[in-house]
Protein backbone atom coordinates (compact mmCIF):
# COMPACT_ATOMS: atom_id res chain seq x y z
CA UNK A 1 0.00 0.00 0.00
CA UNK A 2 2.59 2.57 0.80
CA UNK A 3 4.73 1.64 -2.38
CA UNK A 4 1.32 2.28 -4.14
CA UNK A 5 0.99 5.63 -2.68
CA UNK A 6 4.71 6.63 -3.26
CA UNK A 7 4.19 5.72 -6.43
CA UNK A 8 0.60 7.50 -7.16
CA UNK A 9 2.51 10.60 -5.45
CA UNK A 10 5.57 10.62 -7.81
CA UNK A 11 3.19 10.25 -11.08
CA UNK A 12 1.16 13.58 -9.35
CA UNK A 13 4.05 15.57 -9.10
CA UNK A 14 5.24 14.96 -12.89
CA UNK A 15 1.77 14.89 -14.78
CA UNK A 16 0.06 18.30 -12.73
CA UNK A 17 1.80 21.06 -14.68
CA UNK A 18 0.68 23.60 -11.66
CA UNK A 19 2.57 21.30 -8.91
CA UNK A 20 5.65 19.91 -9.97
CA UNK A 21 6.42 20.94 -13.68
CA UNK A 22 9.65 22.65 -15.61
CA UNK A 23 9.01 26.06 -17.44
CA UNK A 24 6.98 24.73 -20.69
CA UNK A 25 8.80 27.37 -22.82
CA UNK A 26 11.97 25.78 -25.05
CA UNK A 27 13.61 29.04 -25.55
CA UNK A 28 13.05 30.34 -21.74
CA UNK A 29 14.91 27.18 -20.54
CA UNK A 30 17.30 27.58 -23.17
CA UNK A 31 18.00 31.24 -21.69
CA UNK A 32 17.82 29.77 -18.38
CA UNK A 33 20.59 27.28 -19.35
CA UNK A 34 22.91 30.35 -20.36
CA UNK A 35 22.56 31.94 -17.24
CA UNK A 36 23.75 28.57 -15.57
CA UNK A 37 26.44 28.26 -17.94
CA UNK A 38 27.46 31.79 -17.19
CA UNK A 39 27.79 31.20 -13.95
CA UNK A 40 29.89 28.05 -13.76
CA UNK A 41 32.18 30.08 -15.72
CA UNK A 42 32.43 33.24 -13.32
CA UNK A 43 32.14 30.59 -10.13
CA UNK A 44 36.34 31.10 -10.16
CA UNK A 45 37.24 28.71 -6.85
CA UNK A 46 33.88 27.48 -6.51
CA UNK A 47 33.22 26.38 -9.87
CA UNK A 48 33.48 23.39 -12.28
CA UNK A 49 37.16 22.48 -13.03
CA UNK A 50 38.11 23.84 -16.44
CA UNK A 51 39.94 21.00 -16.96
CA UNK A 52 37.42 18.63 -16.55
CA UNK A 53 34.74 20.67 -18.81
CA UNK A 54 37.88 20.33 -21.64
CA UNK A 55 37.78 17.01 -21.26
CA UNK A 56 33.95 16.00 -20.88
CA UNK A 57 32.72 14.87 -24.29
CA UNK A 58 29.06 16.17 -23.48
CA UNK A 59 27.29 18.52 -21.28
CA UNK A 60 23.65 18.49 -19.96
CA UNK A 61 22.12 21.67 -18.21
CA UNK A 62 19.02 21.32 -16.21
CA UNK A 63 17.90 24.57 -15.31
CA UNK A 64 15.28 24.30 -12.21
CA UNK A 65 15.34 20.77 -11.09
CA UNK A 66 11.97 20.29 -9.10
CA UNK A 67 12.34 18.47 -5.83
CA UNK A 68 9.81 17.48 -3.24
CA UNK A 69 8.94 15.67 -0.63
CA UNK A 70 6.06 14.31 1.13
CA UNK A 71 6.82 11.03 2.90
CA UNK A 72 8.52 10.04 -0.56
CA UNK A 73 11.09 12.15 -2.36
CA UNK A 74 11.02 13.11 -6.55
CA UNK A 75 12.81 15.10 -8.99
CA UNK A 76 11.31 16.05 -11.86
CA UNK A 77 13.36 18.48 -14.50
CA UNK A 78 13.69 19.30 -18.51
CA UNK A 79 17.15 20.60 -20.32
CA UNK A 80 19.31 20.34 -23.10
CA UNK A 81 22.29 18.31 -24.10
CA UNK A 82 25.20 19.34 -26.07
CA UNK A 83 28.17 16.66 -26.97
CA UNK A 84 31.11 17.54 -29.01
CA UNK A 85 32.01 17.04 -33.06
CA UNK A 86 33.98 14.02 -33.80
CA UNK A 87 37.27 15.98 -34.04
CA UNK A 88 36.86 17.58 -30.64
CA UNK A 89 36.32 20.92 -31.89
CA UNK A 90 32.40 22.51 -31.38
CA UNK A 91 29.57 21.59 -30.10
CA UNK A 92 26.33 19.74 -31.42
CA UNK A 93 23.00 21.41 -31.74
CA UNK A 94 20.95 20.73 -28.22
CA UNK A 95 19.21 17.72 -27.46
CA UNK A 96 16.23 18.08 -25.04
CA UNK A 97 16.16 15.88 -21.99
CA UNK A 98 13.77 14.68 -19.35
CA UNK A 99 15.63 13.26 -15.61
CA UNK A 100 13.03 11.96 -13.30
CA UNK A 101 13.92 9.73 -10.25
CA UNK A 102 12.99 9.40 -6.97
CA UNK A 103 13.88 8.11 -3.47
CA UNK A 104 11.63 6.42 -0.40
CA UNK A 105 12.00 7.65 3.15
CA UNK A 106 10.43 9.81 5.81
CA UNK A 107 10.93 13.11 4.37
CA UNK A 108 9.10 16.70 3.63
CA UNK A 109 9.50 19.57 2.07
CA UNK A 110 10.30 20.78 -1.76
CA UNK A 111 13.10 22.55 -3.04
CA UNK A 112 14.57 23.92 -6.69
CA UNK A 113 18.01 23.77 -8.29
CA UNK A 114 19.74 23.75 -11.45
CA UNK A 115 21.94 20.66 -12.12
CA UNK A 116 24.69 19.92 -14.72
CA UNK A 117 25.91 16.48 -15.84
CA UNK A 118 29.55 16.47 -17.55
CA UNK A 119 29.70 13.21 -19.26
CA UNK A 120 33.39 12.41 -19.48
CA UNK A 121 33.51 9.65 -22.12
CA UNK A 122 32.45 7.61 -24.86
CA UNK A 123 30.70 5.44 -23.39
CA UNK A 124 28.75 8.01 -21.15
CA UNK A 125 27.62 9.00 -24.34
CA UNK A 126 26.49 6.45 -25.84
CA UNK A 127 24.21 6.04 -22.96
CA UNK A 128 23.09 9.58 -23.26
CA UNK A 129 21.94 9.11 -27.01
CA UNK A 130 19.78 5.83 -25.95
CA UNK A 131 16.41 6.14 -25.73
CA UNK A 132 16.39 5.94 -21.65
CA UNK A 133 19.39 5.07 -18.81
CA UNK A 134 19.68 5.21 -15.18
CA UNK A 135 22.25 6.98 -13.34
CA UNK A 136 24.05 4.33 -11.45
CA UNK A 137 22.48 1.79 -13.24
CA UNK A 138 23.16 1.73 -16.74
CA UNK A 139 25.85 5.00 -16.36
CA UNK A 140 28.11 5.20 -13.47
CA UNK A 141 28.11 8.37 -11.96
CA UNK A 142 30.01 10.25 -9.11
CA UNK A 143 29.21 13.83 -7.52
CA UNK A 144 31.61 15.95 -9.44
CA UNK A 145 34.67 18.01 -7.43
CA UNK A 146 34.58 21.89 -7.10
CA UNK A 147 37.47 24.43 -7.64
CA UNK A 148 38.53 25.60 -10.85
CA UNK A 149 42.18 24.01 -10.62
CA UNK A 150 41.37 21.24 -8.92
CA UNK A 151 43.38 18.10 -11.21
CA UNK A 152 40.64 16.00 -9.85
CA UNK A 153 42.73 12.70 -10.26
CA UNK A 154 40.54 11.10 -7.82
CA UNK A 155 39.45 6.82 -8.31
CA UNK A 156 35.69 7.82 -8.49
CA UNK A 157 36.46 11.37 -10.88
CA UNK A 158 38.54 8.84 -13.05
CA UNK A 159 36.21 5.80 -12.84
CA UNK A 160 32.85 7.61 -13.83
CA UNK A 161 31.43 7.85 -17.14
CA UNK A 162 29.50 11.06 -15.65
CA UNK A 163 30.11 14.35 -13.17
CA UNK A 164 27.15 15.67 -11.95
CA UNK A 165 27.04 19.05 -9.87
CA UNK A 166 24.04 21.19 -8.60
CA UNK A 167 23.44 24.86 -8.12
CA UNK A 168 21.80 26.36 -5.00
CA UNK A 169 21.46 29.84 -4.05
CA UNK A 170 24.83 30.63 -6.25
CA UNK A 171 27.07 28.11 -5.17
CA UNK A 172 28.17 25.15 -7.13
CA UNK A 173 28.39 21.26 -5.02
CA UNK A 174 28.96 17.89 -6.44
CA UNK A 175 25.69 16.25 -6.21
CA UNK A 176 24.84 12.23 -6.08
CA UNK A 177 21.78 11.88 -8.85
CA UNK A 178 21.78 8.20 -8.18
CA UNK A 179 18.66 6.28 -9.74
CA UNK A 180 17.68 9.16 -11.41
CA UNK A 181 16.40 8.58 -14.86
CA UNK A 182 17.40 10.62 -18.07
CA UNK A 183 14.82 10.00 -21.40
CA UNK A 184 14.53 12.34 -24.22
CA UNK A 185 12.11 15.14 -23.96
CA UNK A 186 10.43 14.76 -27.50
CA UNK A 187 8.17 17.32 -27.12
CA UNK A 188 10.53 19.97 -26.66
CA UNK A 189 13.24 18.61 -30.02
CA UNK A 190 9.86 19.22 -31.64
CA UNK A 191 9.16 22.63 -30.46
CA UNK A 192 12.68 23.30 -31.56
CA UNK A 193 13.01 21.47 -34.78
CA UNK A 194 9.69 20.34 -35.65
CA UNK A 195 8.92 16.27 -36.68
CA UNK A 196 10.25 14.49 -34.06
CA UNK A 197 14.33 14.28 -34.60
CA UNK A 198 15.86 11.65 -32.35
CA UNK A 199 18.48 12.77 -29.67
CA UNK A 200 21.26 10.61 -31.46
CA UNK A 201 20.82 12.55 -34.82
CA UNK A 202 20.87 15.82 -33.08
CA UNK A 203 24.01 15.02 -31.00
CA UNK A 204 25.88 12.90 -33.18
CA UNK A 205 24.63 14.38 -36.49
CA UNK A 206 25.03 17.65 -38.53
CA UNK A 207 21.23 19.29 -37.74
CA UNK A 208 21.41 23.04 -37.37
CA UNK A 209 21.50 24.78 -33.93
CA UNK A 210 18.26 27.13 -33.74
CA UNK A 211 18.43 30.26 -33.41
CA UNK A 212 16.73 30.13 -30.03
CA UNK A 213 19.96 28.39 -29.20
CA UNK A 214 22.65 30.10 -30.75
CA UNK A 215 23.53 32.04 -27.22
CA UNK A 216 24.10 28.88 -25.75
CA UNK A 217 25.98 27.37 -28.17
CA UNK A 218 28.28 30.65 -28.66
CA UNK A 219 29.00 30.25 -24.77
CA UNK A 220 30.21 26.81 -24.58
CA UNK A 221 32.31 27.53 -27.69
CA UNK A 222 33.71 29.88 -25.93
CA UNK A 223 34.59 28.47 -22.91
CA UNK A 224 35.56 24.96 -24.24
CA UNK A 225 35.83 25.08 -27.73
CA UNK A 226 38.13 22.06 -27.84
CA UNK A 227 38.32 18.55 -25.89
CA UNK A 228 41.60 17.68 -24.68
CA UNK A 229 42.88 14.79 -23.87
Amino acid sequence: MRTSLAAILILSFIAVPGAFSAKNDAAERLDASVDLLTDMMRASDRGVPQDLLNKSRCVVLVPGLKKGAFFVGAKYGRGFAFCRHDDGVGWSAPAAIRIEGGSFGLQFGGSEQDVLLLVMNDTGMKHLIADKFTLGGEATAAAGPVGRDVSAQTDAVMRAEMLSYSRSRGLFAGISLQGATLRPDDDTNHELYGGQPANRAILTGSIKVPAAAEKLEALLNKNSHRQTR
